[in-house]
């Protein structure tokens, strides 16, 4: 029996925490809001660091909690591996020791995730015998990572564990956790204020706001969602998949395919065949009534529009099928009164800028 089950209910000083989720039993769940949302407070509830006043949570069928029975599973029992903003290494052991001491606490007869595997899938062999002082806030973060996955845990618990990196940073560690996702079979629960996160790595979502649940689902649905906080900003964005079906090298262009039409974009290490995530940003699509001609703009597609909604003053956020797929386009009032967007019309997808994920 895979997935998870999680019933909090517990009041605090300046919030409460009310939260009832059916969650994936695999791949990667965000946990996305604003600062005081309730994003870490759920997790060290799923953790056992705090113990709600009510709460049931089952892990692929173990009950961790449930209060109606008068089950507790402590933390130091759990088998779960734990990730924060600071990696909290052993100051006084180098990056070897390091991961020993996370092995060590699994029976050997428990252990699912190899000490080799751990150090192959964050790149760390050339770390091991330097000591947390001598790394970098990245170099950091994977040995923490990789000390959690030693422990060969059924749950994989990352509380915003790139916040306190610098961009440069944040993406050298990127990368690895995509790695993570793609090879191992361990679910992760995500904490995150940052949408690219999101977007990059999350397979769903769970968005909270004053320590409800305001609503779970799936990444690429809730993003597109008019109805949700997301779907609006500058930083507004749809994810797609795709699939990468040649390369032209002349141009140095690698062209794939999703339900809407092909996407064009310059090359990048891709493979024909490959299956790829991208994002494009509301802000980077135009809108037009005919299919225009003599323009720069390689990617254009079909699309219907779906809804409306407000966004900033003087503009709007339009929400757009193109073949199944769900795009935004933010377009300013006076762009929409002009063509006279309404929910059914066609219209063409001016897609000026896409970024291939990962």
């Amino acid at each position: 029996m895979s997935g998870i089950t999680a019933v909090f209910r517990q009041a605090y000083k300046d919030f409460s925490l009310d939260v009832a989720l059916d969650l994936p039993g695999r791949g990667v769940t965000a946990f996305f809001g604003v600062s005081g949302s309730g994003k870490s407070t759920l997790l060290r509830c799923i953790a056992g660091l705090e113990r709600a006043r009510s709460g049931q949570l089952v892990v692929s069928g173990e009950v961790w909690q449930d209060d109606a029975s008068g089950v507790f599973m402590p933390v130091h029992r759990r088998p779960l591996g734990l990730v924060f903003q600071d990696a909290s290494l052993f100051a006084h052991l180098d990056v070897r020791r390091n991961l020993d001491y996370g092995r060590s606490r699994v029976p050997a007869a428990q252990r699912r995730v190899s000490l080799e595997q751990a150090v192959e899938l964050l790149g760390i062999e050339p770390l091991m015998e330097r000591r947390p002082d001598t790394l970098s806030g990245g170099e950091r973060q994977r040995v923490a990572i990789a000390r959690a996955l030693a422990t060969s845990p059924s749950l994989l618990l990352m509380d915003e564990p790139l916040a306190s990196l610098d961009l440069q940073r944040k993406a050298d560690v990127l990368p690895y956790l995509e790695k993570l996702h793609a090879e191992l079979d361990i679910p992760i629960l995500y904490v995150s204020h940052a949408p690219d996160e999101v977007a990059r790595l999350a397979d769903h979502l769970v968005l909270l706001e004053a320590g409800r649940v305001t609503a779970a689902g799936p990444t690429r649905e809730l993003m597109t969602r008019l109805d949700l906080p997301l779907a609006h900003g500058d930083a507004a964005a749809a994810v797609i998949e795709a699939t990468v079906t040649h390369l032209e090298p002349a141009w140095q262009l690698s062209h794939l395919e999703f339900p809407g039409g092909q996407i064009s974009l310059p090359s990048q290490a891709l493979q024909p065949g490959q299956k790829v995530r991208v994002r494009i940003q509301a802000r980077d699509i135009s809108l037009s009534l005919q299919r225009q001609e003599g323009s720069s703009v390689l990617n254009v597609f079909a699309a219907i529009v779906t809804g409306l909604a407000d966004d900033s003053p003087g503009q709007l956020m339009v929400s757009l099928d193109a073949g199944g797929s769900t795009l935004l386009a933010r377009i300013t009032r006076k762009s929409a009164a002009a063509l006279q967007l309404q929910p059914g019309s066609a219209v063409f997808a001016q897609v000026k800028g896409v970024a291939v994920l990962g």
